[in-house]
């Protein structure tokens, strides 16, 4: 199964008892707006909402950390996903969040996985159908998870990153949030970035059509930001979301698969003893 799927893809493949659709969607802390109301309002025909702050560690005061194993095999069985699934994720923004719930599935060993392009507005541009309200409730499944470590980062990893430059840190938060000019979206959160840090804003992953860049394109804006291949590259953004996208770039790119760092910049900045860079 390919990691990315056309609009015309999904249309042909609608239906079929082996594929389930996930509205993956999330929304910036102050965006107006929320998951729920957008998927109500309109969702791709069959398609499931995928929660990222209900399958998460609700144990955490961090925002959709991931889950352990058995809580996300018991949730994701409960909408119906069983080892044998075809899995299909997309966001109403087009590339915002939909890597997030692809590389979830492929952290706990799901590969038959993608991300759908261009999300709900590719979708909606080409007049799909499009249902509302709320789906109805799926026969459950049977996942069993095969848990990926070395996918995932956390802040005793990042700190000895950060010591000894072992990986290179890619941050997908936008310029002004990674330079320290502009706010973040997290009240009282400052903004900056770690030490040695390269970014790569997620809106240079889309072209103005919504749709993914090409291969050669993605390869040229990781060059630039120091992926080229000789050491390994952990993402990171404001909290785990849109460094999955960067993640899902960088596979689409035909470059080495990225660790991803789960906290992101919402654990790293609340921290006291962690260093916080602003570009001067």
């Amino acid at each position: 199964m390919e990691s990315l799927v056309s609009t015309e893809w999904l249309a042909g493949e609608l239906g079929k008892p082996d594929l389930v659709v996930f509205d993956c969607s999330t929304f910036l802390p102050g965006e107006p707006g929320n998951k729920h109301d957008a998927f109500r309002a309109a969702h791709i025909p069959g398609a499931r909402l995928f929660d990222i702050d209900k399958i998460a560690d609700d144990e955490t005061d961090l925002p959709h950390m991931v889950p352990t194993p058995a809580k996300f095999a018991r949730l994701i069985g409960a909408l119906g996903v069983s080892n044998d699934t075809r899995v299909v994720f997309y966001d109403q923004h087009g590339l915002r969040s939909s890597p997030r719930g692809w590389w979830m599935m492929r952290l706990f060993g799901h590969d038959k996985v993608a991300v759908l392009d261009g999300g709900l507005p590719a979708w909606k541009k080409e007049d799909r159908p499009v249902e509302s309200g709320e789906a109805p409730a799926p026969a459950p499944a049977t996942f069993v998870p095969d848990f990926r470590a070395s996918m995932l980062k956390g802040i005793g990893d990042i700190k000895q990153i950060v010591a000894d430059g072992s990986a290179l840190i890619l941050d997908a938060r936008a310029k002004g949030r990674f330079d320290g000019t502009a706010a973040e979206p997290r009240a009282g959160l400052p903004s900056g970035h770690m030490p040695g840090a390269g970014n790569v804003p997620v809106s240079e992953m889309a072209g103005p059509d919504g749709l993914m860049k090409d291969p050669a394109t993605l390869r040229a804006i990781f060059a630039a930001a120091g992926a080229t291949g000789g050491r390994p590259v952990v993402t990171s953004c404001g909290s785990g979301v849109t460094a999955c996208v960067i993640a899902f770039g960088m596979v689409r790119a035909g470059l080495a698969e990225p660790a991803v760092y789960d906290g992101s910049w919402t654990e790293w900045a609340s921290r006291p003893e962690t260093i916080k860079e602003k570009t001067a």
